[in-house]
């Protein structure tokens, strides 16, 4: 049985400065399943992702989230979704439980579920230890689980990771790939990734990116037939547009 759709994206369209950055992008994401959103620099991936999470408004297209429209839903559609940026929106100066608590507020759960939340959302996040300590003080490793804990404190149906493993080292690496995986046992994550080996060994699909387009979309069992994850990037980046691969 197929499992149902948790986000939808039809003909996404994003212009800044006269310039197509987005143009025409599609995608669907059904739970349990990781995505993962590939491409060069400047392909379009973040700008995608923040449309997919309401950050930044499409000059068209349409968007839905658990059946919910993001463009005249927004509260509904958001409160589904948990957003981890490529740059982690962290209160260093904060301590752990204080910036979780926030993040939970935001997200309006309720007083009397706050507690049960903040220490679930740490338990899956490694971070049972951290909670008195101030954010600044941890490791770029632990700052990088900080903020997929305030992604997911509120139990999303979605979560959008941008690079979450970049910058770490590969201890850190390692960690943060396993918990993506146990999150993707138990909700829809889209993950953009520069790294190719981590989309081939974490992602159940993939999609690349050029130039603000969609060129490629299927399982990474299919890429993996024209070779590993990376001749397969190249070789299909190459023939959409032969100068990119230059």
């Amino acid at each position: 049985m197929t499992a149902p759709l948790t986000l939808s994206a039809r003909d996404l369209v994003c212009r800044r400065d006269n310039r197509l950055v987005v143009d025409g992008v599609s995608l669907e994401l059904r739970r349990g399943e990781v995505l993962g959103v590939l491409g060069h620099n400047g392909a379009g991936k973040s700008t995608t992702l923040q449309m997919l999470t309401g950050a930044l408004p499409p000059n068209s297209g349409q968007i839905e989230v658990c059946d919910f429209d993001l463009l005249q839903q927004p509260r509904l559609a958001k409160a589904c979704i948990g957003f981890l940026p490529e740059h982690p929106p962290l209160y260093r100066d904060m301590r752990v439980d204080g910036f979780l608590r926030f993040a939970a507020r935001l997200h309006h759960i309720p007083s009397a579920k706050l507690a049960e939340a903040l220490a679930l959302a740490k338990q899956r996040c490694g971070l049972q230890d951290c909670g008195k300590k101030v954010i600044g003080s941890l490791s770029k490793g632990y700052q990088q689980r900080v903020g997929i804990a305030q992604a997911i404190i509120h139990n999303p149906a979605v979560i959008v990771l941008d690079e979450p493993t970049v910058g770490l080292d590969p201890a850190q690496i390692r960690d943060i790939r396993t918990l993506i995986r146990e999150l993707g046992d138990c909700c829809s994550v889209i993950l953009s990734t520069h790294l190719l080996n981590e989309a081939e060994s974490l992602c159940d699909r993939v999609i690349i990116l050029q130039k603000g387009r969609l060129i490629y979309s299927g399982s990474s069992a299919e890429m993996l037939e024209k070779g590993n994850m990376e001749e397969a990037f190249l070789q299909i980046t190459r023939q959409s547009y032969p100068e990119a691969a230059q």
